[in-house]
Order: structure tokens, then C-alpha cells, then sequence
């Protein structure tokens, strides 16, 4: 059966974004460490690589390794938008977990109203490779139920404030730590599978 993976970047206070969506305060390193962490993981999961750098990082053409599927939260669609991709991922098959977001028939993302946990199962019953929950906390904590395996990379920042990592009720989920990779630029990589 194919696997819920929430794949995504979180401060050391478990943030993965500002309060006002922004990201940027991840520390990268200097230009080497960010160069050598960047080409790791672009290596690892080109899958997660936006459509529109896909060619700028040498992917372009190469076939989906881990995901074919994506799931987001309105808050980590509207980014891409911002930059006028209507299809972030266009590589992957997208849905979008939002209740007010309007229709867009360019777009080539099923928006989904309700029931994201109804989705998910229906998902995971199909073939095909690894669902990619791309965020937000919101939509993780909706989704914590399915949520089969975690791989977070950790920056050596406190936000202090922002989106956490899962917003949602109190539920007490055991995850167990596969591996753990240290990187120059201080980000640590940690695969957890669900116990």
C-alpha cells in the first residue's frame, strides 16, 4: 500500500513557516554548504522540485523516484501562485485542501472541500508511488491519522512564532527515528517511521 510521507522543512521550534507564510529566514549556510546540501537532496527527491526549476536543476526529465502524488494546504499552494504557477507540481498528480479557494479550469489541481482523510485512504488504496503531504500544519494535523512516515529537515533556527508543523488536536503519535543525516550548513535530515 502506498504511504502518506510529510516531507517538509521546520525550524527548531517546529515552524515551518512565519506567521505570515514567509520562509526565508531558513538558514541556507554560506554558498558551498547550501550548494552541497541542495544537490543531496535534489538527488534524493527531485520528485518535491517545483515544474518551473525542474530544468534549472538538471530534472526536467527525470522520471518521479519516491512521489506521483502531492497533497497541499492552501497555504503552501498560494506561494507558487504568487509566482503565477497555477500547476506547481506539475509532474505529480496535485490536490489542493482548501474550502474557499475558487475553482480554476486552467489549472491542472483538484481542489478538495472536505474530508481530507477520506481522500488520503481513498489514495493510499490505489496503485502507484508515495502520496508527498507537502504541508501545512493544518492539513498535517488533519491528516496525523495517515501520516506513515516523516522526513524533516531541521535548520538550526528559532522562529519563535509561525505555522507549526502539525496544528490540530492533542494526539500522542510515536514515530521512530531510520536515519539521520548532518549536513555542513547545520540542516538535519531525519527519516521517522510511524510505530
Amino acid at each position: 500500500m502506498r504511504k502518506l510521507v510529510y516531507y517538509i522543512g521546520t525550524s527548531l521550534d517546529g515552524r515551518i513557516a512565519g506567521p505570515d507564510h514567509e520562509f526565508d529566514f531558513f538558514p541556507r549556510g554560506d554558498e558551498r554548504q547550501a550548494s552541497a546540501y541542495e544537490t543531496w537532496m535534489t538527488e534524493q527527491l527531485p520528485d518535491t522540485i517545483p515544474t518551473a526549476y525542474r530544468a534549472a536543476l538538471g530534472v526536467a526529465d527525470t522520471p518521479n523516484k519516491r512521489f506521483d502524488t502531492v497533497l497541499m494546504g492552501l497555504g503552501s499552494y498560494r506561494p507558487g501562485l504568487a509566482e503565477g504557477m497555477l500547476d506547481p507540481y506539475a509532474h505529480l498528480r496535485q490536490y489542493v485542501v482548501s474550502r474557499t479557494h475558487p475553482e480554476n479550469p486552467e489549472a491542472d489541481v483538484t481542489l478538495v472541500r472536505a474530508d481530507p482523510l477520506g481522500l488520503v485512504r481513498r489514495l493510499k488504496r490505489e496503485p502507484g508511488k508515495d502520496i508527498w503531504l507537502c504541508g501545512g500544519g493544518q492539513l498535517a494535523g488533519a491528516l496525523l491519522p495517515e501520516i506513515d512516515e516523516l522526513v524533516l529537515k531541521t535548520y538550526p533556527v528559532i522562529a519563535g512564532a509561525g505555522i507549526p508543523l502539525v496544528d490540530g488536536e492533542f494526539d500522542p503519535t510515536v514515530f521512530t527515528v531510520r536515519q539521520r543525516r548532518t549536513f555542513d550548513n547545520g540542516v538535519v535530515v531525519s527519516w521517522l517511521d510511524r510505530r
